[in-house]
């Protein structure tokens, strides 16, 4: 029986992967969770395991290859012997036998895709497609949004640019005629002085401005300057980030929190934690608060489809974690099911793991919702931008002893007590002020009374 391993989506936004090196070969044999391939992305580099024990018989993409999220890069038989595998043996013959009836498939699949993609385009929405193809298109000033996509489900490849950009091209080369012979030259009358043409004026602008008024300066190097080119990585975030201010408008909404109470519960327990090799930190607490409030407001745990939205019935938390390549964001999966220790050792594995470099493709897909914590050389507070496709995020300031007023036997009183403010980034496609300022309450409040299990 043999096992086509596929692509895996390393992350919501993320639809292809780039084979960075094979760690197996046709003709071995691989145990089940052994390393294949490294997958390569904008978000995180890591091993791709394997899923059965078997023999590895065909390699289906090449090291540097981008391969879309879902599409098959190489195929296991759990019951073929090591060494002699069927494929491996397959003469010229077959392999040519083969070829006309791949070839006609291939056909077929592609006028599918493009079907798909013409249909697409007709709708009027924005075809999809991958970060380096729309950095290709930005480059060679191409509108994405008139090349036809034949990739499937109409995704515009790197190969629809570059016919793009030669059929402008085309019509330059046409429209130019070709120099006329040289005796044609000397015998051309001598050319009049034409008198120059009268100036029109511009066509009114469209809107209440002038159109395309904007232009930014260009660059100029000066002594000093270092260029620092985008990493894969920054160059999704980059991509993400602008794409979640086009599609989502969001509102920031904050709040006040004292941790007085949850200060006490953590000082009582962080040592034993510490034994266990667990860090006790206000994170953990701050997580599962988060995870209990969105089980009350699940319309915070939702995401957005063209014309619905959907609550999500699991509650999976991302936490941004940053390295020295740039941010992840790693998930707790179930998080409402864990008690501060489970999360508390999740945060630790997830942290230490990503700066390390070995976040596995589960580690990084499926969250519902994303905490940022700024950690400790964070400020106030801030509002950070949604990753997509949750409906927002939660960005926790720095803890400070601050003086508060406390009610104590009747009396106001004035106490230091460790203060936090939070800020709540959501969507208002789908969630209103009023459940979202219901949900950061309820935070704030979980967090104020020291309400958990440990």
């Amino acid at each position: 029986m043999a096992t086509k391993v596929t692509m895996p989506q390393l992350g919501e936004s993320i639809v292809e992967g780039t084979i960075g090196k094979w760690l197996v070969s046709v003709g071995q044999s691989v145990e089940k969770d052994q390393p294949l391939v490294e997958i390569l992305t904008d978000k995180a580099d890591s091993e791709l395991p394997a899923p059965v024990a078997g023999v590895v018989t065909e390699l289906l993409a090449s090291e540097d290859d981008i391969v879309a999220v879902g599409d098959p890069i190489c195929e296991i038989d759990e019951k073929a012997e090591a060494g002699a595998t069927a494929k491996a043996e397959k003469g010229e013959e077959q392999a040519a036998e083969e070829e006309p009836a791949r070839g006609k498939a291939a056909k077929a699949k592609a006028k599918e895709q493009r079907e798909e993609g013409k249909a697409h385009a007709e709708e009027g929405a924005a075809a999809p497609t991958s970060p380096s193809v729309r950095k290709l298109a930005r480059e060679k000033g191409v509108d994405l949004s008139v090349v036809q996509g034949t990739g499937e489900g109409g995704r515009i490849k790197r190969d629809d640019v570059m016919a793009a950009i030669e059929s402008s091209r085309a019509p330059e080369r046409m429209a130019t005629p070709p120099p006329p012979p040289p005796e044609a030259l000397s015998k051309a009358p001598p050319k009049k002085e034409e008198e120059p043409a009268p100036r029109r004026a511009a066509p009114p602008s469209r809107g209440t401005g002038p159109a395309g008024a904007f232009r930014l300066p260009p660059y100029v190097p000066k002594e000093g300057d270092e260029l620092v080119p985008f990493t894969r990585r920054r160059r999704i975030i980059a991509d993400h980030m602008v794409y979640s201010k086009r599609t989502a408008p969001d509102v920031v909404t904050f709040a006040e929190c004292d941790l007085y109470r949850t200060s006490l519960l953590r000082d009582q327990h962080k040592a034993q934690f510490k034994k266990d090799g667990l860090s006790l930190t206000f994170l953990a607490f701050a997580t599962a608060a988060t995870a209990r409030a969105l089980r009350e407001f699940p319309e915070l745990n939702s995401r957005v489809l063209d014309d619905a939205f959907v609550k999500l019935a699991e509650v999976n938390i991302g936490i941004a974690v940053d390295t020295d390549e740039g941010l992840v964001v790693p998930v707790i999966h179930n998080a409402d099911e864990l008690t501060i220790r489970g999360i508390a050792r999740a945060v630790d594995d997830l942290a230490e793991r990503a700066r390390t470099g070995n976040l596995t493709p589960n580690d990084l897909s499926g969250k519902t919702f994303t905490i940022s914590n700024p950690g400790r050389r964070g400020n106030l507070v801030g509002g950070a931008i949604i990753s997509q496709p949750n409906v927002g995020i939660l960005r926790m300031g720095t803890i400070k002893k601050r003086v508060v007023v406390i009610e104590h036997e009747g009396e106001d009183l004035m106490a230091i007590h460790p203060v936090m403010h939070m800020a709540l980034t959501y969507d208002h496609r789908v969630v209103d002020g009023v459940h979202a300022n219901g949900f950061l309450y309820r935070i704030a409040e979980i967090l104020e009374y020291g309400d958990f299990e440990l």
